[in-house]
């Protein structure tokens, strides 16, 4: 009865407008009162007008009231508060944008504490105590704060739908049941509840075991990406080491080398000074015995002469130029060609070591092989954007289309020399490497019905120059074709031919796992045909090929939306 009575006084003394306790109350003349603040904020917007309201009764007042506290009023307020009436609301208990408001409050309205599936409204603390104490009222089923309750009514008889048709899948009112929905298997809402909500339970433990499975899922692809990194740092930390050891070994054999030059050098060098000198001695004796001898021939007193006259003409042993012998002038070349050779046997065992670690990484497979797609949508999903790359293409294939389209023309194009062009078969690549899973179609037109078209893959590594089975797709280990003439298609790899035997199409798909090893060609129409399919392992990126026979033949490169 008291909390009645303090309800009741803390409506009978709170402001309409703030909706909270009075705060230095005045009443203007009509008799109603309000905190000064809020009434001089509303009469201050009232100011352009001149016309000032009562904003409950709404009596004008044409001169602005002179507002005085009301004294009487403003101790009773506090004489209240003493004897236990409960402020207004704080500010978190009225209703927010994202809140549901109370149905029953007028000016600033609270928040709903719950609200009746009966009445189909909402109520704060306050105006739910009817529903709380009435018994009439009690009966009422009271649920969460919802703002969806008006999806409660029929929109075709305003009415509250209470029953389920089975039939329809729908929520009804009565009306609905015994109208257009008459003979329908019908049952209350309530029935169709009970029914539905004991299958909650299976779906539930099969959605929680399926979510239990997922998350042990993720913490293993976790675990495995934590040891996919380590491992991966561990061998580039080692495999750096190792390159670095062998650049210091290098490095040392090439010091070595180069003193072992310059030591053969300086010997041979002092040898040959050495000899130099010897003979510049013998030259300048035999210049100064050659100068004696003929002013002895030129002295014409015959006793003189006899007198002069050397008792010996012969020479010393002397190293003359007849016992030298000048090797052809290599020098050191020989060394130069026996480090090339070192050179070409470690390129050699490079080329080789890169081929084997690229296949051995290439095998590093954390997950299982994904499945191949179904349909042409699920292909859809990989489609890669292919050109064709100029520099390989041969001069008879006239690319257009932005380099996605190909046709066979007798006469040459002027392309620029370059060392990856095809120069003997009719031959062009794609500028894209390809790795991961890709997808991409060709559609090929024109001569022999339909046009005689090659779709294939290649390793970069293929041959070029000339017109061995080395440089023709499918004809070595490198490349893998399929041959589109007319209705007739073939596979071919490493040269040798596989017939496949299916329904012609004018457009072929092409589907690659790189890493599951993974290639299939399919003949695309209304359907995905499968023509062949390759399982191996590709140790290198691969690009896309096409080779032209027929004149006026083409294949295009189709953009996939």
């Amino acid at each position: 009865m008291a909390q009645q009575e303090n309800q009741l006084d803390r409506e009978r003394f709170s402001c309409s407008i703030c909706l909270d306790l009075l705060k230095d109350p005045v009443t203007i003349g009509c008799g109603h009162s309000y905190c000064m603040s809020c009434i001089k904020t509303h009469w201050d917007n009232e100011d352009q007008r001149g016309i000032y309201r009562c904003p409950q009764c709404r009596e004008i007042f044409t001169l602005r009231p002179v507002l005085v506290k009301n004294i009487l009023i403003a101790d009773l307020v506090e004489e209240l508060k003493k004897t236990g009436l409960q402020a207004a609301p704080a500010d978190h208990c009225y209703a927010g944008p994202e809140d549901v408001a109370c149905d029953v409050c007028t000016g600033r309205k609270l928040k709903a504490l719950k609200s009746c599936l009966v009445c189909l409204a909402s109520y704060c603390e306050k105006h739910l105590q009817p529903h709380l104490q009435s018994p009439p009222l009690k009966k009422h089923t009271l649920v969460e704060p919802s703002e969806k309750l008006q999806e409660n009514i029929c929109s075709r008889h305003d009415e509250v739908m209470k029953m389920f048709c089975r039939t329809d899948q729908q929520c009804i009112c009565y009306l609905c049941s015994v109208d257009e929905h008459k003979d329908h298997d019908t049952v209350s809402a309530a029935a169709e509840r009970t029914e539905r909500q004991r299958e909650l339970g299976p779906r539930r433990q099969t959605i929680q075991q399926r979510l239990q499975d997922r998350e042990k899922d993720v913490k293993l692809l976790q675990q495995e990406e934590e040891a996919v990194n380590r491992s991966a740092d561990k061998a580039v930390e080692d495999s750096e080491k190792i390159f670095t050891e062998l650049i210091r070994l290098l490095e040392k054999r090439s010091s070595d080398v180069k003193q072992q030059i310059r030591s053969q050098q300086e010997t041979e060098v002092s040898r040959v000074k050495e000899l130099q000198e010897k003979l510049e001695q013998e030259i300048t004796e035999l210049k100064r015995r050659d100068d004696e001898l003929k002013q002895l021939s030129h002295t014409e007193d015959h006793i003189q002469f006899l007198l002069n006259y050397p008792p010996s003409l012969s020479l010393s042993e002397s190293t003359h130029s007849s016992s030298i012998r000048i090797r052809p002038l290599r020098n050191f070349e020989d060394v130069t060609a026996a480090v090339s050779q070192v050179r070409g046997r470690l390129q050699d065992i490079l080329s080789e070591t890169e081929t084997k670690i690229l296949q051995i990484v290439s095998q590093v497979d954390v997950l299982l092989p994904q499945p191949e797609p179904k349909t042409r949508a699920d292909f859809f999903k990989y489609s890669q954007e292919i050109t064709l790359d100029p520099n390989t293409a041969h001069k008879r294939l006239l690319l257009s289309e932005g380099n996605r389209k190909v046709t066979f023309t007798r006469e040459e194009q002027f392309y620029s020399d370059h060392p990856d062009r095809f120069t003997g078969w009719l031959q062009v690549l794609s500028r894209e490497s390809l790795t991961g899973r890709c997808y991409w179609e060709v559609e090929r037109r024109g001569g022999g019905g339909g046009g005689g078209v090659s779709v294939a893959v290649t390793y970069k590594n293929i041959n070029r120059a000339g017109w061995s089975d080395d440089c023709i797709l499918g004809f070595n280990d490198k490349s893998w074709r399929l041959d589109c003439y007319g209705n007739i298609y073939n596979f071919y790899h490493n040269n040798i031919q596989t017939p496949v035997s299916v329904p012609p199409s004018s457009r072929v798909g092409v589907y690659l796992d790189h890493s599951a090893g993974v290639l299939s060609f399919y003949s695309v129409s209304d359907s995905m045909t499968l023509l062949h399919r390759v399982q191996t392992t590709f140790t290198q990126p691969l690009y896309a090929g096409v080779r032209v026979f027929n004149s006026g033949s083409s294949a295009e490169l189709c953009k996939l939306k």
